[in-house]
């Protein structure tokens, strides 16, 4: 989280996030995404956000692309991907 308000001090127009869950405790993963959740809603600011855990990534995304071996191989809303077979079981867990 330090590492984020720093870069917000900078009053960026779009916060890049490289696997802010990686490690973490679910709680504080939880908290984590409900704090990107609230910047992007109240400050209007755009994320790019690189993340392996799906589930996190779709609920605060609105916007996804799958990537295997450093090629996207789906894109789309993160409604669509949710709702991809592909995607449901190799990210899901579905």
């Amino acid at each position: 989280m330090l590492a984020v308000a720093r870069a917000l001090m900078l009053a960026p127009k779009v916060l890049l996030l490289d696997e802010p869950s990686m490690g973490l405790a679910p709680i504080v993963v939880q908290s984590i995404f409900e704090t990107l959740r609230e910047i992007n809603a109240q400050e209007k600011l755009t994320l790019l956000l690189v993340e392996q855990n799906a589930q996190m990534a779709f609920s605060l995304a609105q916007r996804g692309y799958v990537m295997e071996a450093g090629k996207i191989v789906l894109s789309g809303s993160t409604g669509e991907l949710a709702e991809n077979p592909g995607v449901k079981k190799a990210y899901l867990g579905i």
